[in-house]
């Protein structure tokens, strides 16, 4: 059961997601993973919150976390789950599954992207969506959540 209480946020990230700063910093940037985390954990505590960052490039892995989400009566989670986002229909089952609120995060805008990309399986369960605005996305979803803006 979700606990609006709670002072923690599941901060969920998916595959590749271990090389941001040198994977296509083209498209998603030259902020590393641990840079975003660090930023995330300064703007959690001025906003009251803490987060729980973690990355896999394994699919189930981000199932077991959804559920342990919810298990731990989290505020909330805010889940990148980078090419996941477009194949898994195990994450959607997962995000129906659980009352902890997502928030879908990408640093680039798929829908501006190749064609295979404009269909999110996570966005369809997601409470709200942030993306295209580089590691922002990640800020932006944190206040969401701060706010009560899901």
């Amino acid at each position: 059961m979700t606990n609006p209480a709670s002072n923690t946020v599941f901060v969920l990230n998916g595959p590749n997601l271990n090389l941001l700063g040198l994977r296509e910093p083209e498209i998603y940037g030259s902020t590393t993973l641990d840079e975003i985390a660090g930023m995330l954990e300064d703007r959690a505590l001025e906003l009251g919150l803490t987060i729980d960052m973690r990355q896999t490039n394994h699919e189930g892995m981000l199932v077991d976390w959804l559920h342990e989400a919810q298990a731990e009566g989290a505020r909330a989670v805010l889940l990148n789950a980078a090419a996941y986002t477009h194949t898994s229909i195990a994450l959607l089952d997962a995000i129906k599954a659980i009352q902890t609120p997502v928030i879908e995060v990408h640093l680039s805008d798929p829908k501006t992207r190749e064609e295979f990309r404009h269909t999110s399986f996570v966005g369809m369960a997601a409470a709200k969506t942030v993306e295209g605005q580089g590691a922002d996305s990640y800020r932006i979803a944190l206040e969401a959540v701060a706010s009560g803006d899901i």
